[in-house]
C-alpha cells in the first residue's frame, strides 16, 4: 500500500470533538452486529436475521446478514478504538443507507413506527466520522506518518 493511501485513511486534522461521536455510536453499531452475527443481546444471529432479510427481499439474506453484521460489529470496534475509522465509517454510512431505504424509509421518521430516524442519527454520525477521521484521542491519530 502506497504511503499515500495510508496518509488519506489515517488523516485526521480534527480534536477532541470526534471522541464524543466514536464512543456511543461505536458501543451501539457493535451491540447491533453482535444481534446479527452472535444473536447477542436478544438478537437472532446470523440464521434468524438472513431468514428476515430473504423476507424484505435483501437475498441472499445470510449473505446479507454477514455483511450488515460484519460492517456493524466491526465497524463500531473501529470506532470505538480510532482505527481505521474513515473506512469503517463510509461502510456504516453505506449499511444505515440500506437500512433506511430497504427497512424504514416506508414507516416515517419516528422510531415507534419502525422509522428512519436512528438509522438517519447513525447516517448522519457516520458521514461526520468520514469527513472528519478518528481526531486526536485515536489510533489513527498515533498511527499517521510523520507531519499527518
Amino acid at each position: 500500500m502506497s504511503t499515500r493511501l495510508i496518509q488519506r485513511l489515517l488523516a485526521t486534522d480534527a480534536g477532541w470533538a470526534p471522541l464524543a461521536l466514536r464512543i456511543p455510536v461505536g458501543i451501539i453499531f457493535i451491540a447491533h452486529g453482535a444481534q446479527k452475527l452472535f444473536a447477542w443481546f436478544g438478537g437472532y444471529g446470523l440464521s434468524g436475521t438472513g431468514q428476515w432479510m430473504d423476507s424484505i427481499g435483501l437475498s441472499p439474506g445470510y449473505l446479507m446478514a454477514l455483511l450488515a453484521g460484519g460492517a456493524e460489529f466491526f465497524g463500531g470496534l473501529a470506532l470505538l478504538l480510532g482505527l481505521l475509522v474513515r473506512p469503517a465509517a463510509a461502510a456504516l454510512a453505506f449499511a444505515m443507507l440500506v437500512a433506511i431505504f430497504a427497512v424504514h424509509a416506508g414507516n416515517g421518521l419516528f422510531r415507534s413506527n419502525n422509522g428512519y430516524e436512528f438509522g438517519l442519527a447513525l447516517l448522519a454520525a457516520s458521514l461526520s466520522l468520514v469527513f472528519s477521521g478518528a481526531g486526536r484521542a485515536s489510533l489513527d491519530r498515533m498511527l499517521a506518518p510523520a507531519g499527518h
